[in-house]
């Protein structure tokens, strides 16, 4: 008997393995109709992720874009399905179970229907919330399995974790292959012997076309016994993004299995659309680099969704690389080969730090290490000469168990640093924090939102949530496009006046705080809150405590980066001085008290 693959479409995270920024509200309005005419998806991904956080750098609101973009879907009939990243949420750091349990309540009520749920760790200790909460908030649960390659990572590996999740109570199993490096027959494997001690688990195949190995691994998967493939559709397919349906479903289909028509009329209208919000302004943030598929990423393994990222950073640092390389008469290297050497440190320190799985946000971590390394040898430094505090967070494991075990090197400098591992539930030391957030909205005389989801907003993205309400988000996005048009030598559309954050009076805040600390600058260079430049939001939150010598930023100086610690203990009042931005030797770029 001939069995039914069914199909769902991936059209946020084509854009998010694309580049920066996804379709705007009334983009997404324009669009669903004519994906639900397309006729042969079962089922869309429409939120979750960096989805949401990046509605708010535009300056919109996250609720209403999920309401209105889900919406249409439901009425047709078509299940949708949101990625959340268990202990981390819809960030890139740990949230508090409260903030957790409150987001599977209000994405339900949006009309999100099925909860994508993955721990970059793949430890069933975060697993387990988010598949009770999911189910208690009446969403399908479907617990996913963050895919890579390498001895750890067996079959037996994979059916076991599955066991767990089922255990927990999930509703249905995805292989969540995010580089497109899982071996076809491998794969194959892990769906067959999962299907066959969970015959009632529907089990859902999502692979990157990133190395090449997907559309293969898509006939392996659903001759195993796969019940729905993601796939992607033109302008935005293959490259970084996901194989296209058209050439996904004429191979199942030529293989025996029942799949829909797909209706083509529509088809080449919805690619159409796509291609008109590539034109307006979402192809200024796009890398012509993502288009193309690359055997180097069988090597390093790093997935599709970070390479707009990864390459904003590779531009961001290579003038620093290049000039230490001189000061040392080494010679300096392109950008092409700043990439490859990028990989080929990734795959070199990846077994050092435990072999977590390259998904977010473990990807960026081991990228952030690697590129530091090869900053550091062009120093003439060693490796690991310093690791950043989310880093050794994975290392130390406050994020979850890794699945390998850590280099003696990485052991030994941890013990060297007076740091301690942590074995316990990784969401314990974050306490509740809804009661500290609904005190802000109501001293702000902020809406709690409907069924809370303005609340939970702040809660989940607070930096970006208080640049939304403030109005910074929108100015800023607005000045980066304007930049990017005149770059790309568009015409201006619109001219805004951009808003300025003012310069310190400290004479002002010293007379409210007397004890105020000035925090400057030791060099010149470019700001870093973080490490990853492409954030615009990642200044400190005002209120946030440093000790003292602890690390506050970095600077990113003409021989390489810089930390800035706080010389007494505070917490910061004010910050002067945006990501990316260049300062001035002893610049005071933010105030402690």
């Amino acid at each position: 008997m001939k069995r039914e693959i069914k199909f769902s479409l991936l059209y946020r995270d084509m854009w998010q393995s694309s580049g920066k920024y996804v379709p705007r509200i009334d983009q997404l309005r324009q669009i669903a109709p004519v994906i639900i005419d397309m006729g042969c998806f079962a089922r869309v991904e429409t939120n979750g992720g960096a989805f949401e956080q990046v509605n708010l750098l535009f300056g919109e609101n996250p609720n209403k874009a999920v309401r209105e973009w889900t919406a249409p879907f439901n009425r047709a009939g078509i299940q949708t399905h949101m990625l959340e990243r268990a202990l981390n949420g819809l960030r890139m750091n740990p949230v508090p179970a409260d903030v957790r349990r409150l987001m599977f309540k209000i994405k339900k009520a949006q009309g999100t229907d099925i909860a994508r749920s993955f721990c970059g760790l793949n430890d069933p200790r975060n697993l387990r919330p988010s598949i009770e909460y999911a189910k208690a908030a009446g969403m399908i649960s479907q617990a996913a399995m963050s895919i890579t390659y390498g001895q750890v990572f067996t079959t037996d590996y994979y059916v076991q974790l599955a066991d767990r999740l089922a255990e927990f109570g999930a509703d249905e199993i995805a292989l969540k292959d995010m580089a497109g490096i899982g071996r076809p027959a491998f794969l194959g494997k892990i769906v067959k012997k999962i299907k066959e001690r969970h015959p009632n688990l529907i089990v859902q195949y999502h692979g990157h076309s990133g190395p090449g190995f997907s559309v293969a691994s898509m006939l392996e998967v659903a001759r195993a016994g796969a019940d729905y493939i993601d796939v992607a559709m033109e302008p935005l397919s293959w490259g970084t993004s996901h194989p296209d349906v058209i050439t996904i479903q004429a191979m199942l289909k030529d293989d025996g299995f029942i799949v829909p028509d797909i209706n083509m009329s529509a088809y080449m209208e919805a690619r159409r659309l796509t291609q008109t919000f590539i034109d307006d302004f979402l192809g200024y943030f796009i890398d012509p680099s993502n288009k193309h598929t690359s055997s180097l990423l069988v090597g390093c393994g790093l997935p599709g969704g970070m390479m707009g990222s990864m390459m904003a950073d590779l531009r961001g640092i290579h003038t620093a690389i290049n000039a230490a390389l001189a000061q040392n008469k080494k010679a300096e290297v392109s950008l092409n080969e700043l990439v490859v050497q990028l990989f080929q440190e990734v795959e070199y320190v990846w077994p050092k730090l435990g072999c977590p799985p390259l998904v977010t946000p473990f990807s960026q971590y081991v990228k952030n290490i690697a590129l530091m390394n090869i900053l550091f040898m062009a120093q003439g430094k060693p490796r690991f000469s310093t690791i950043d505090k989310d880093s050794w967070n994975m290392i130390l494991g406050k994020m979850g168990k890794l699945p390998g075990e850590l280099a003696p090197e990485i052991t030994a400098l941890a013990q060297a640093n007076q740091l301690e591992f942590y074995t316990d539930d990784p969401q314990t030391p974050y306490p509740d924090t809804l009661n500290e957030y609904r005190k802000e909205m109501d001293e702000n005389q902020w809406e709690l939102g409907e069924d809370e989801e303005e609340l939970f907003e702040l809660a989940m993205h607070d930096r970006q949530y208080r640049d939304y309400k403030s109005g910074v988000a929108k100015e800023r996005f607005t000045k980066e496009l304007e930049d990017a048009r005149e770059k790309a030598g568009a015409p201006i559309i619109v001219k805004r006046p951009v808003l300025e954050i003012p310069r310190f009076d400290i004479s002002k805040i010293r007379e409210i705080y007397p004890n105020s600390q000035p925090v400057q600058a030791p060099a010149a260079g470019k700001m870093l809150w973080q490490y990853d430049l492409t954030d615009a939001s990642t200044a400190p939150v005002i209120g946030t405590a440093f000790k003292e010598g602890e690390t506050l930023c970095y600077l990113q100086t003409y021989y390489g980066i810089e930390p800035v610690v706080a010389l007494a203990d505070g917490k910061i009042i004010q910050v002067d001085v945006k990501q990316g931005e260049d300062v001035k030797k002893n610049q005071v770029i933010a105030i402690l008290n």
